[in-house]
C-alpha cells in the first residue's frame, strides 16, 4: 500500500514545502508513526489519507524548526502556507501534482540521467537498486547522482512548477522516458512477488493521457500512450492460473484486452506522421497485437521497424530485441550471432535468457544450460526465477 500511495503523498508535500529532503523525511516519519499506531489500533479505513495528514503535520513541524534555526522570513511563509492552504487529504487527490513533480525533476539544468532517476525515486517509489538496474549501472553510482540532483534543485532554487507552454518541449523527452520506465517497472517488476505491478502500469498510462492532453500536437506523446496500452493489454495472458510466467509465444491471445488494443491502434493511426522512438516501438507492439498467433507475425516487418528505431535509439536493449526478431525471421543462428556481438549486457538477465532460448532451440543443450544459469543468477523477480528454473530443469 505504501508504494502505491507514496508518489501521490510526496508530490503534494514537495509542492508545499519546495524541498525534496523535508518531504521525504516527513513521509518516513509518518510511516514509522503508522507502523506503531496501526499495530495497536488497526489499519484505518483510508490509510493514504491518514499518512498524508500525519506527514503534513511532520512537515509543518520541520518547517517551523527550520524557521527557528535560520530565522528567515521565507520559512515563516512556508509554514503558514502549509497550515492554511494544504488541501484536505480526505477529499482531495490532487492528480496534477505528480505531473508537476515530473516536470520539476526533468529541469534541463540537471543531467538527463539525474532527471529521470530522481523522478523515478521520488514519484514512482522505486528503490535505488530498481532504478540502477533500469539504467544498467551500479547502485552506488546512481545514489550519488540522486544526491547531487537534489542538492542542485535546492541550491539553484529550481521552481516546483509545470513550465510555460513554449518551454515544454525542452523537458518532454525526459518526461516521456520517466513514464516509460515507470511503466516498464510495473510491466516486469524487479523485486515484487508478482510479475506485474498493475498500480505502476495504471499510473504511467494515466500520466501518459495527461501528457497527451497537455501537448496534443506531439506524435511521440501519442506513440508512448499507444505503446503502454498495447503492452498492458497482454497482462491477463502473461501468467497462468498458478501465477507462472507465460512467454509471448505461448500466450492465449484471446485473453488480450481487445478494447484497449483498439484504442491504442486508433491513437497510433493519429500518429502516422511520427517516426520517433515511441511511435516506432508502438508500431512494433501493434504488429504483435494484429497477429492471431506468433507464427502469423510479420517478423520481417518487425526487423525493419527495429532498423528504423536504431536511428533514434540505438541501445543494447534495442539491439537485443532486434536480434530476437531476426532469430524469428531468419533463424536462430542469425539471431544468436547478433546477440553475441552486443556489448554491455552481461549484467542483464534477459540477455542470457534470450541466448539460452535460442541455444535450446538449436539443440545446444550444454550452452543453453549455462546461459539459463547465468540468467537465474541475475534475475530478482520470483516469477521470472521460477520460469528460468523450469527451463533449466527441462534441459
Amino acid at each position: 500500500m505504501f508504494r502505491r500511495e507514496s508518489g501521490r503523498i510526496i508530490a503534494s508535500l514537495i509542492r508545499y514545502s519546495g524541498s525534496f529532503d523535508l518531504a521525504e523525511e516527513a513521509l518516513q516519519d509518518a510511516c514509522e508513526i503508522a507502523a506503531r499506531s496501526w499495530a495497536l489500533a488497526g489499519v484505518p479505513e483510508n490509510p493514504g489519507a491518514w499518512l498524508t495528514a500525519a506527514a503534513r503535520r511532520r512537515l509543518i513541524d520541520a518547517v517551523r524548526r527550520e524557521r527557528v534555526r535560520r530565522e528567515k522570513a521565507h520559512d515563516v511563509l512556508a509554514a503558514s502556507v502549509l497550515e492554511c492552504e494544504m488541501p484536505d487529504p480526505e477529499t482531495t487527490e490532487m492528480p496534477d501534482d505528480r505531473l508537476r513533480l515530473i516536470f520539476t525533476c526533468c529541469h534541463p539544468a540537471l543531467n538527463p540521467e539525474a532527471q529521470i532517476g530522481l523522478t523515478l525515486r521520488t514519484l514512482g517509489g522505486l528503490t535505488t537498486d530498481e532504478i540502477a538496474r533500469a539504467f544498467l549501472i551500479p547502485e552506488p553510482t546512481l545514489a550519488q547522482r540522486l544526491v547531487r540532483a537534489k542538492n542542485k534543485i535546492r541550491q539553484a532554487g529550481i521552481p516546483y512548477e509545470v513550465p510555460s507552454r513554449e518551454r515544454l518541449p525542452e523537458r518532454c523527452e525526459a518526461v516521456r522516458t520517466v513514464l516509460y520506465l515507470i511503466f516498464n517497472e510495473g510491466y516486469s517488476a524487479t523485486f515484487a512477488p508478482s510479475l506485474v505491478r498493475s498500480d505502476l502500469c495504471a499510473e504511467a498510462v494515466r500520466l501518459g493521457r495527461v501528457l497527451c492532453e497537455l501537448m496534443p500536437w506531439d506524435p511521440e506523446n501519442r506513440g508512448l500512450l499507444a505503446l503502454m496500452l498495447l503492452q498492458d493489454s497482454r497482462r491477463a495472458a502473461r501468467v497462468d492460473a498458478s501465477g507462472g510466467l507465460v512467454t509471448l509465444e505461448d500466450q492465449d491471445r484471446g485473453l488480450w484486452n481487445a478494447p484497449q488494443i483498439i484504442e491504442a491502434l486508433a491513437i497510433l493511426m493519429r500518429s502516422a506522421d511520427g517516426h520517433g522512438r515511441y511511435v516506432l516501438e508502438a508500431r512494433i507492439a501493434a504488429e504483435h497485437a494484429r497477429s492471431a498467433a506468433t507464427g502469423e507475425t510479420d517478423w520481417r516487418e518487425i526487423v525493419r521497424l527495429y532498423d528504423e528505431l536504431a536511428l533514434f535509439c540505438r541501445t543494447p536493449v534495442v539491439e537485443l530485441n532486434r536480434a530476437a526478431a531476426v532469430a524469428m525471421a531468419e533463424g536462430c543462428e542469425a539471431g544468436l550471432a547478433l546477440m553475441d556481438r552486443i556489448p554491455g549486457l552481461e549484467a542483464f538477465h534477459l540477455f542470457h535468457a534470450a541466448r539460452a532460448d535460442l541455444l535450446r532451440r538449436m539443440g545446444r543443450r550444454a550452452e543453453a544450460s549455462e546461459a539459463y544459469s547465468k540468467a537465474l543468477d541475475l534475475a530478482t523477480n520470483p516469477v521470472e526465477r521460477a520460469y528460468l528454473e523450469r527451463r533449466l530443469s527441462a534441459l
